[in-house]
């Protein structure tokens, strides 16, 4: 479930920047914005995994 509304978000966040980016020609800049929303999803399901992997006791805790 948190896995699908993770992916709503995303493409939410995606089609928000890009309509943003074709309205006031700033493509650029909505590009940047969306590599940085990227990144922080990224760094959010990285740092889950590990929360989960220590919960459990794994050896190994990187994701």
């Amino acid at each position: 479930m948190k896995s699908t509304t993770v992916k709503t978000a995303v493409i939410a966040l995606f089609a928000s920047f890009f309509i943003m980016g074709c309205e006031d020609n700033h493509a650029e800049e909505a590009g940047e914005r969306i590599d940085e929303a990227v990144t922080d999803v990224q760094n959010k399901v990285e740092d889950a995994c590990e929360e989960v992997k220590e919960g459990v006791n794994a050896k190994e805790t990187n994701c």
